[in-house]
């Protein structure tokens, strides 16, 4: 008789809390919702009360709004529901734009049916002498509701969960802590500069949060992933706060599939069991092992497979010599310096078609500079290369300009009317209007629709001045000026028809055979991803129709100013001469409103231009450690399938 053969999934060997990965973060928060609401029902059932521990931050967003759905469509009822929010910003005022307090009653409490008095949110305008007495105070609320039955969680870059820093103890209380600068840079975002973020906030400890329940941590986007590594794979260090989880018994780290990509099951798939070993998946073994073993492909050595962990793609594959040029051709081929396609040639291995030419071309830049930042040098060869160049910005990008800007160019309209002997006074009256209220502007302060407009102007001449540096027709310039992104404030709407409509109107209008979008999902205003969503979308529903065009127009997706793609996804890759490197640097100069202090500049200190150029030549520097030319510099690209 034969015996039978078990198979056991190893593949989260190396994990020592369990996660569940979703293909993104709407799935991964319907999830969660799911599992709040079943919460929420349960104690129902049973005439209890239930007590959920929340969380703020760009991370449960979704699930909110999940939550909101839920209770409006399926009557999902909070009233037997008591809440305690996990931390705030100390000193802040409970109205500030940025509080906490006001975070949640906009994303949750203020559309649902909770009562106020179940609501509790450490107080950020509380007296200094108070607050030892406030945390004790919050603590014992906490535990005489029965504690906390499902807590919400995000996780901060360095590790922290609620504003629990590295160095936080496992035993810590609810307290007043002092925030790390990493942390202060990480959510400057929210904030007009570095100096406004408050330096000290009040949050449970790690301990109050381990005597929950039940903790569900979420975590979006590949900026997440390494500390996400740490904290899962890891040893349990205080030096990693969301790592001290790993001592909880009932824990899920519910995260995509872009914050999953360190993880060892996920990156070295082959050290967890059987794989698959697709042309994708050998390229990215062997561009990771030549990269660790600082080796150029073609260089390495059976024994180099054996002692990486990659003996089965030897005893599958063959000889590594046979395996190294497969690899070094698939990168080979992605360099060109003909992004639309060499024309009159065949070439099988061209990332691009070489039919039709010259191509009709559409690069959507979320904001009015992102085309000259990301893919600058591809833009120039786009067009110096015959093709019909059309750019797409596809909002007004008005919140990122200071108010110093406005009332400069204001003064700047007020000399031009005197010099040209107009002078109507009408830029006088403005001027005086901008500077009366914007002397007055406070930090919660949302700017008046006229000094929106200014701003966006701004924005627009600094985008039309660098299309006409490339040499792109006036008549190839859009200004979509999408819905979602005009609230003046950084919380966005969400994709609506109105920006899908504008969207699917100009890509008829063109019939594309190239589109170039931003598949940066780590930009941390969130446009970025609401703006590749509305390009999804207006795709899908255009092929859906079918539209003959549509059948002959690939979407290739470049970063934004964040993030790269790693080296083995890299499918199209521009080399850029010292040359080019230098003309794309003044093309990005011409936004003189992004230069120097940039409000809502994220946690990296660099300039664009900075960013661009070192992101730009270390990819370059990969190319060249893996054995191919050495450029300068290259840009890179992902072909999207829709």
């Amino acid at each position: 008789m034969a015996k039978k053969v078990f198979s056991i999934d190893l593949s989260d060997s190396f994990e020592k809390i369990p996660v569940k990965i979703f293909p993104d973060l709407q799935n991964g928060s319907g999830f969660v919702a799911q599992q709040v609401a079943a919460t929420i029902r349960s104690k129902q059932k049973k005439g209890e009360k239930c007590v959920l521990g929340l969380a703020t931050g760009s991370t449960p967003k979704s699930l909110y709004a999940e939550l909101v759905r839920m209770h409006r469509e399926e009557k999902l009822s909070f009233k037997n529901v008591i809440t305690f929010n996990l931390d705030e910003y100390y000193p802040i005022e409970k109205v500030a734009l940025q509080s906490y307090n006001r975070f949640m009653r906009v994303n949750l409490f203020d559309h649902i049916d909770i009562d106020p008095r179940n609501i509790h949110i450490p107080d950020g305008e509380i007296k200094k002498e108070d607050i030892k007495s406030h945390c004790r105070e919050y603590e014992k609320m906490i535990a005489d509701a029965g504690g906390i039955d499902l807590q919400i969680l995000g996780i901060g870059n360095n590790g922290h969960i609620g504003f629990n820093e590295p160095g936080s103890g496992i035993y810590s209380k609810t307290r007043l802590i002092t925030l790390d600068n990493s942390t202060r840079l990480a959510n400057s975002y929210e904030f007009a500069n570095i100096s406004e973020v408050p330096r000290l906030a009040i949050t449970m400890g790690i301990g109050t949060i381990l005597k929950a329940k039940r903790i569900i941590l979420m975590a979006w986007g590949e900026v997440k992933a390494p500390v996400l590594q740490k904290a899962v794979e890891g040893d349990d260090t205080e030096h990693v706060p969301a790592s001290l989880l790993q001592n909880h018994d009932d824990v899920t780290f519910v995260i995509d599939e872009s914050a999953a990509s360190q993880l060892t099951r996920i990156k070295s798939p082959w050290l967890t069991g059987d794989c698959e070993w697709t042309p994708k998946m050998i390229k990215k073994a062997v561009v990771n092992m030549a990269l660790k073993l600082n080796k150029p492909v073609l260089s390495l050595t059976n024994t180099d497979y054996n002692e990486y962990g990659l003996s089965d793609l030897l005893v599958e594959k063959g000889d590594a010599y046979e395996i190294n040029l497969q690899v070094y051709y698939m990168l080979r081929d992605s360099i060109t310096g003909w992004p639309a396609g060499k024309p009159n040639v065949v070439l099988p291995g061209h990332p691009e078609r070489s039919i039709p030419y010259p191509k009709r071309v559409i690069i959507f830049s979320p904001h009015p500079d992102d085309d000259i930042i990301s893919m600058g040098g591809t833009f120039q060869r786009l067009h110096d290369q015959g093709n019909d160049v059309h750019v797409a910005y596809q909002t007004s990008g008005n919140i990122a300009v200071t108010d110093e800007f406005v009332t400069r160019f204001l003064d700047f309209a007020v000399g031009f009317e005197e010099i040209a002997g107009i002078n109507t006074g009408q830029a006088r009256k403005i001027l005086d209007e901008a500077r009366k209220f914007l002397s007055k502007k406070k930090s919660n302060q949302v700017d008046t629709p006229k000094i929106r407009s200014i701003k966006g102007l701004i924005r627009r001449g600094e985008a039309k001045a660098t299309c006409r540096y490339v040499g792109i027709k006036e008549n190839n310039i859009h200004f979509l000026n999408l819905p979602f992104y005009e609230t003046g404030t950084i919380e966005k709407k969400p994709m609506g028809e109105k920006d899908i409509k504008i969207t699917m109107d100009l890509l008829r209008s063109i019939k594309p055979h190239q589109v170039f979008c931003a598949g940066d999902l780590s930009d941390p205003h969130g446009t970025h991803k609401v703006c590749l969503d509305i390009t999804l979308e207006s795709l899908k529903r255009i092929k859906k129709a079918g539209d003959e065009w549509i059948k002959d127009c690939w979407l290739w997706l470049y970063k934004g100013a964040w993030q790269e793609w790693n080296i083995e996804e890299i499918e199209m890759a521009i080399p850029m001469s010292p040359d080019q490197v230098l003309k794309k640097r003044f093309g990005i100069f011409i936004h003189q409103s992004q230069k120097d202090m940039v409000p809502f500049q994220g946690s990296d200190s660099r300039e664009f231009w900075q960013r661009a150029e070192e992101r730009n030549e270390n990819t370059a520097n990969l190319y060249a450690a893996l054995g191919l030319t050495h450029y300068a510099a290259m840009e890179a690209f992902v072909r999207w399938h829709y």
